[in-house]
C-alpha cells in the first residue's frame, strides 16, 4: 500500500478511536454513579494509585494529564530477566524506548515524539528524571532501575515544572527512601545465557533523628554470541557486567525539617550493540535466509565500559502553610564505546580481498567517549497551600554541564584494529528558569490549574583535531542563545466522587540543536522547536474500586521540529528543521478485579505523528535498500508525509496476575505480562528494508509465596515467543542492522527481612 493510502486508511481509525473515546465519555456518568452507590467493602479494591506527576503527591485521578505509573510487583517481574531500562518499551500507552549503543544510551519516544540522533551531545524531547534530579546527557539516562517505589511516564508538554528539553513528556524515577524501620530485601535470579540479575537493598539502623538505605543491582550475562571468523579481535560478544549502588543518608530531627542525601554510582563491562552486515533481505523487512542470532562475523574490536558516579541533596522546610525546597545535585559518566560499525569482516580492497558476510563495500570500525564529563544542578521551590481554595507552587532552576566527546577511528584491515585517527567536540550548557503554578478550586467540582516558565539557554561548542581532514564550511565553532516562555492551562471537573473529566493546553519547547563537523560533513544547527499540545479526557474509579480507567484524546503541533538526518549514502550526520510536525491520537489504560484472585491491566494508544514539510529532502540510504518516497535527485528524498522515526502507531499492553491461596496464607500465582507495537521506520526516509516490523515480546512466570510474604520463589521465560525482530539499522554501508533481546528462561528467589 502506497504511502497516501495508508493516510487515507489511518484517518478514520483516528476517528473511530476518538469516537470511542467520546462514547466512553458520554456512558461515564451512568457507571461512575453505579460504582458511588455501591456498598463500600473492606477488601477486593484496587490500591490508590499516587503520584508526583505535579511536584506534589495526588491521586492520580486528580492530576489533569495523562500519567502512567509502574510499581511493585509488575516492575519486578518486567526487571527480572536482567534487561536495561529498555524493558519499560511499550508498558505503557504511546511509550516506545530503543538504542543503537547497549545498555547505554537509551532514547525515549513518548506519543511518537522522540529523537534517533546517536551522538554523545544529543537531546532528547523527552526528559528523565531520577530522584528529582534531571539527567540530561543521554547516557546519564541509562542507569539502572532497582529498588523503586515507582516509574512515572507523564505525557508532554511538561514545560512549566520541569523545563527546559521536556515537550514530548517526562519519565520520572524515584528511589524507596530511608526508614528508621530495619527491614530490606533480596532478590536474585539466574536464566539462560549465564544471566543473574542480583537486587537488594537494606535499612541501616543510625538511631535518633537518622536513617540510612543502602541498595545495589548486579546484572550479568555470558557472551551468548560467537564469531565464526578465525582469529578476529573479538571471539564472542553480547555478555556484560552492569553494576549499581546507591546509598541514601536521611535525617529528620523534626516535622518541620529532613535533609535527604544521595550517593550512587554504576559500572558497566560489556559490549556495545552488535551490528551484523546484510541480515535484511533486499526488498523486504524480513531477515535473510538462514539468520542465526548465535552467529556474527566481525573483524573488529566490541567493547563498552561506563563509569557514572552522582549526588544529591534534598532539603526540606516545613513552616505551617509554606514547604521550601533545595534539590542540589552533581552528575558525573564517562562512557567508552567501540563497536565494528561495518557488521562484517574484510573489503574489497583488503590484501587478501576477502569480505563478508554480504556486500562490504568499505571497513568502518570506531569508538566514542566523553571525558571531563560534569553535570550540576540546582533547584530552590517553594510551596504556599494555605486555607481556601488557592495554592501555589514558585521557583528558580540552575544548569550547567560541560564535557569533550571523542571520537575515533581504526584500521580494521591492515593494522589489526591500530589507531588512524580521531576529533574531539567540546560542549558546555548553561540554563536558568524561573517558574510558577497556581492550582484553584473553583467549586468543590471545577478544579483550575495553570503555570509559567521562563528559560534561559546558552550552548558553546568547538571541534578540534590533529590529524582529521573536518568539513569546515560552517566552522568549527559556534554558540547559541535561546530564551523562551512556556505555559499550561488545565480544568478538571469532577462528574461524581470517583469520576473526572479534564481539558489541558500547554506548550514547551527544546533549545537550539547543534552538530560538530566531521570528516563527512559540516557543523549544522537548528533553531529551537515550540510546541503547543491540546488534550482532553475522563479517569474514573469504577465498581466499588474494583476497576479503574483512564482514557484521552489528543493533538501536538511542533514547530521548526529538530530531525536528525543519519548514515545515508555520504555516511553524514546532521540535524535538519521541519516546519511543522502534527501529532494526534488516542489513550486508554485500564486496571480491573473481576474476582479477588485476579488482577488485570490493559493499556492501549494509537499516535499518528507526521511531518508537514513539502520542501524538505534527506539522503537516502547508502547500502541498496528501496526507498519508497519521491526522489527530489542527488540522492535526496521527499519525506513530506511521513511517520516520524521509531514511532509506533499502535501500542497495547496486558498483564494478568492469578492467584491460587493455599492454606495458612501462602499462594501460588500465575503472572503473564505482553507489549505490542506496530511497524517502525527507522529513518527518516521510508523504504521497504528499513522498516521494523510488527513486534510482540511477552512473558509467564510462576511462583509460589510462603511464610506472610517474606518468602518467593518463581520460574519465568522473557521473549516467550522467541521473536526475532530487526530493532534498528546502519544505512551507510550496506544492509547492517541489529535485533532484539533473545528469549531467556530461569528461576527467581526473594526475601524480605
Amino acid at each position: 500500500m502506497n504511502r497516501s493510502a495508508t493516510q487515507r486508511a489511518a484517518v478514520p481509525a483516528l476517528r473511530e478511536a476518538a469516537m470511542a473515546v467520546s462514547l466512553a465519555l458520554l456512558a461515564w456518568p451512568a457507571l461512575a454513579q453505579e460504582a458511588a452507590e455501591a456498598p463500600a467493602k473492606e477488601k477486593g479494591q484496587l490500591e490508590t494509585v499516587t503520584i508526583t506527576a505535579e511536584r506534589r503527591v495526588e491521586n492520580i485521578r486528580e492530576v489533569p494529564n495523562a500519567v502512567s505509573k509502574i510499581s511493585g510487583e509488575k516492575l519486578d517481574v518486567l526487571n527480572s530477566g536482567g534487561q536495561d531500562i529498555r524493558f519499560l518499551s511499550g508498558r505503557v500507552p504511546s511509550l516506545n524506548i530503543e538504542s543503537s549503543f547497549g545498555r547505554a544510551f537509551p532514547r525515549f519516544y513518548i506519543r511518537g515524539y522522540g529523537n534517533t540522533d546517536f551522538r554523545l551531545n544529543a537531546s532528547q524531547p523527552v526528559s528523565l528524571i531520577y530522584d528529582d534530579v534531571v539527567q540530561e546527557n543521554p547516557i546519564l539516562k541509562g542507569f539502572p532501575a532497582f529498588d523503586l517505589a515507582g516509574v512515572e511516564v507523564v505525557a508532554g508538554p511538561q514545560g512549566t515544572l520541569y523545563g527546559r528539553n521536556t515537550p514530548a513528556g517526562v519519565v520520572k524515577f524515584e528511589s524507596v527512601k530511608p526508614s528508621k524501620k530495619q527491614e530490606g530485601y533480596f532478590n536474585v535470579s539466574y536464566g539462560t545465557h549465564d544471566t543473574v540479575n542480583a537486587e537488594g537493598a537494606f535499612n541501616l539502623p543510625m538511631g535518633g533523628d537518622w536513617a540510612a538505605r543502602i541498595s545495589a543491582q548486579i546484572q550479568h550475562r555470558g557472551d551468548w554470541v560467537e564469531n565464526t571468523l578465525a582469529d578476529a579481535a573479538t571471539s564472542k560478544t553480547e555478555g556484560y557486567n552492569d553494576r549499581a549502588v546507591r546509598a541514601q543518608v536521611l535525617y529528620e530531627p523534626h516535622k518541620q525539617f529532613s535533609a535527604l542525601f544521595n550517593i550512587h554510582n554504576r559500572e558497566l563491562d560489556g559490549s556495545p550493540r552488535l551490528f551484523r552486515a546484510n541480515i535484511i533481505k533486499p526488498g523486504t523487512n524480513d531477515l535473510v535466509d538462514g539468520f542465526d542470532p548465535d552467529k556474527m562475523s566481525i573483524d573488529g574490536h566490541n567493547e563498552q565500559r561506563i563509569h557514572a558516579t552522582g549526588g544529591s541533596a534534598r532539603l526540606r522546610w516545613n513552616l505551617n502553610d509554606v514547604t521550601l525546597h533545595s534539590i542540589t545535585a552533581i552528575e558525573t559518566v564517562q562512557p567508552y564505546s567501540r563497536g565494528d560499525v561495518d557488521g562484517g569482516y574484510g573489503a574489497p580492497y583488503a590484501p587478501d580481498g576477502q569480505f563478508g558476510p554480504g556486500n562490504i563495500p568499505f571497513s568502518s570500525e570506531t569508538s566514542d567517549a566523553l571525558k571531563d564529563h560534569r553535570q550540576l544542578s540546582q533547584e530552590f521551590r517553594v510551596e504556599y497551600n494555605p486555607a481556601g481554595p488557592a495554592r501555589y507552587q514558585a521557583g528558580v532552576y540552575l544548569f550547567h554541564e560541560r564535557y569533550m566527546a571523542e571520537s575515533v577511528n581504526y584500521d580494521s584491515i591492515f593494522s589489526d584494529g591500530g589507531y588512524t585517527s580521531s576529533a574531539r567536540t567540546r560542549q558546555s550548557n548553561r540554563a536558568y528558569a524561573v517558574f510558577g503554578s497556581v492550582n484553584y478550586d473553583v467549586t468543590d467540582a471545577f478544579k483550575l490549574r495553570g503555570g509559567l516558565r521562563f528559560t534561559k539557554d546558552k550552548k558553546w561548542l568547538a571541534t578540534e583535531t590533529q590529524d582529521q581532514t573536518l568539513n569546515t564550511a560552517n566552522g568549527l565553532t559556534t554558540d547559541t542563545r535561546d530564551s523562551k516562555v512556556t505555559w499550561d492551562l488545565s480544568g478538571t471537573y469532577a462528574l461524581t466522587k470517583d469520576t473526572n473529566v479534564y481539558a489541558r493546553v500547554g506548550t514547551g519547547f527544546r533549545g537550539s540543536a547543534i552538530l560538530p563537523a566531521s570528516e563527512f560533513g559540516p557543523m549544522t544547527r537548528a533553531t529551537p522547536e515550540t510546541l503547543t499540545s491540546y488534550e482532553v479526557g475522563v479517569k474514573s474509579d469504577l465498581w466499588n474500586r474494583r476497576a479503574r480507567i483512564s482514557a484521552n484524546v489528543f493533538r501536538y503541533d511542533v514547530k521548526d521540529l529538530q530531525l536528525t538526518e543519519v548514515g545515508g549514502g555520504g555516511n553524514g550526520n546532521s540535524v535538519k528543521t521541519a516546519k511543522k510536525v502534527v501529532g494526534e491520537g488516542v489513550e486508554f489504560n485500564l486496571e480491573l478485579l473481576p474476582i479477588d484472585d485476579l488482577f488485570i491491566t490493559m493499556g492501549g494508544s494509537y499516535n499518528k505523528a507526521t511531518i508537514k514539510d513539502g520542501a524538505l529532502t534527506v539522503a537516502g540510504c547508502g547500502g541498496g535498500c528501496t526507498v519508497t518516497n519521491p526522489a527530489a535527485g542527488n540522492g535526496q528524498f521527499f519525506i513530506n508525509g511521513n511517520q516520524l522515526p521509531q514511532a509506533p502507531k499502535w501500542v497495547y499492553n496486558l498483564t494478568a496476575r492469578y492467584s491460587i491461596p493455599t492454606p495458612g496464607g501462602n499462594e501460588f500465582y500465575v503472572y503473564t505480562d505482553w507489549a505490542y507495537r506496530s511497524k517502525v521506520n527507522f529513518f527518516l526516509y521510508e523504504s521497504k528494508e528499513f522498516t521494523g516490523k510488527a513486534l510482540t515480546e511477552g512473558g509467564l512466570r510462576a511462583g509460589y509465596i510462603w511464610s506472610n510474604g517474606k518468602y518467593e520463589a518463581a520460574a519465568f521465560v522473557r521473549n516467550i515467543t522467541n521473536q526475532v525482530r530487526v530493532t534498528g539499522a546502519i544505512d551507510f554501508n550496506n544492509l547492517t542492522g541489529f535485533i532484539n533481546d533473545p528469549r531467556t528462561y530461569g528461576v527467581q528467589f526473594k526475601a524480605i527481612f
